[in-house]
């Protein structure tokens, strides 16, 4: 993509008109709003129960993208990913919290999309404070070396006059850890006996319990967006600024965060750029974040490096993905390599390693997930049902296929099923492909260097 096609991705909106001058100063701010360990339980994607007034306002000021993953459901794995533009399995950034001592770098000339707006004479911050009592995280937990810093600062206004911004502001509220004591402490939370949980979970007090404060810390969340936004708007940094709000993994639940069910890739994302995206839009065509990456350098006019495999999202010549394919591979001391192919209907999932449980030992899960000790111990007593039984299996199937519009919670495996055996080839074949296209390194040893913390 050249600058020419780099700008026409985006029209003759006004907000970009003044880019045509090619100055730095004349293009548009870029903001990404991070929730960690967020799937699509906010109000203005009818979920019940929540209090997102905030995140619904910018969903009706902008475009709600209905059918978003992350290219891996743990943060590590999706950040490498949709901060560089390339699957990070192909850059070899794949298993979770890999490469902080071997001095690994990536391949192909990839960058980080800040480094690649820095050159373009952007300001970019990983933003820290910004208001009392509320802020960033500053994380970026790549799973790759670097030569330089990242970002540049870490609040917008540490920009020059007239210059523009990339700013990412990361949010740990809705991530297991001491938010959830603060979103015990707000007004009004959520009963737990309104709650409706899937039905691969047993209907116990603690579940009730874990999943209910998820849905608090995603009404404290808000309150923090709600706060960025005000800050932003009375220092004047909203008026020309592409925003885009989305989860850098699923939600942090049994069958959520690190395995690739919905619930575990499946991301809310909204953007709204003024004079550009329609009020009130809806995306419902399967999109990757790395999609994401490539819109956000097209706003800047930086043509697309190759290899890149996110594509823009407002290009009118951009052809609709007809799926997306999510990837999982270590995470933390559990080995284990899955991959998993969406459309807009049904999910295929290939368990490369289909001797290793859902459950086999992982020290976060076992600490941080207290569900888990409830099934696994009414399991152990024969009561919990087929549906919930499956997570406890000795052993996965090498093969999961599902209707999620029958279907949506993925109990029914139908990979079999003659009625879909067909449909399975198809999904198969597509995968196959894809591990090709992309060089997936899934396969490879890892080495015990890459592995050290």
């Amino acid at each position: 993509m050249n600058r020419r096609t780099a700008l026409s991705a985006f029209g003759t909106a006004p907000a970009f008109l003044r880019a045509l001058s090619g100055s730095a100063a004349g293009r548009p701010n870029i903001l990404w709003i991070l929730a960690e360990d967020l799937g699509p339980q906010l109000g203005c994607y009818g979920y019940p129960l929540v209090k997102t007034p905030n995140l619904d306002r910018l969903a009706s000021e902008g475009v709600r993208f209905t059918r978003c993953h992350t290219t891996g459901p743990v943060c590590s794995a999706s950040r490498s990913g949709f901060n560089v533009g390339l699957y990070q399995t192909t850059t070899g950034a794949h298993n979770h919290r890999s490469h902080h001592k071997d001095g690994y770098h990536l391949p192909f000339g990839a960058r980080p999309v800040s480094l690649r707006l820095k050159d373009a004479g952007y300001f970019t911050a990983n933003v820290l404070q910004f208001a009392d009592g509320v802020r960033g995280t500053g994380k970026t937990d790549f799973n790759f070396q670097l030569d330089e810093k990242p970002f540049m600062g870490t609040h917008w206004n540490q920009r020059a006059k007239g210059q523009p911004f990339y700013a990412q502001v990361n949010f740990q509220a809705t991530h297991k850890g001491p938010a959830m004591a603060a979103a015990r402490r707000q007004k009004d939370l959520i009963d737990p006996a309104k709650v409706e949980l899937p039905p691969y979970w047993p209907d116990h007090p603690t579940v009730r319990d874990e999943f209910t404060t998820y849905l608090n810390c995603i009404n404290l969340l808000d309150r923090q967006v709600g706060v960025l936004l005000d800050t932003m708007r009375q220092d004047g940094a909203l008026d020309n600024t592409l925003i885009f709000f989305f989860g850098d993994n699923g939600r942090c639940l049994i069958r959520g965060k690190q395995w690739c069910y919905d619930a575990g890739t499946h991301v809310p994302m909204m953007a709204k750029w003024p004079g550009l995206t329609r009020a009130g839009q809806l995306r419902e065509d399967p999109v990757i974040m790395l999609d994401m990456t490539a819109s956000t350098l097209a706003a800047a006019g930086i043509a697309l490096p190759e290899p890149f495999h996110g594509q823009p999202l407002f290009d009118s010549k951009t052809k609709p993905r007809e799926y997306v394919v999510t990837a999982r591979d270590r995470c933390d001391m559990t080995v284990d390599r899955i991959r998993a192919v969406r459309d807009r209907r049904y999910g295929y999932i290939r368990n490369f390693m289909p001797d290793r449980p859902y459950t086999q030992f992982n020290e976060y899960i076992q600490t941080q997930y207290p569900t888990l000790g409830v099934m696994k111990e009414l399991y152990a007593q024969g009561k919990l049902n087929a549906a919930q039984s499956l997570f406890m299996a000795a052993r996965k199937p090498e093969v999961e296929f599902y209707d999620l519009q029958n279907d949506p919670h993925e109990i029914h495996n139908l990979a079999a099923d003659p009625g879909h055996r067909a449909l399975v080839q198809q999904f198969a074949a597509r995968l196959d492909r894809w591990l090709a296209d992309t060089k997936d390194r899934g396969g490879e040893p890892e080495s015990p260097e890459a592995q050290a913390l």
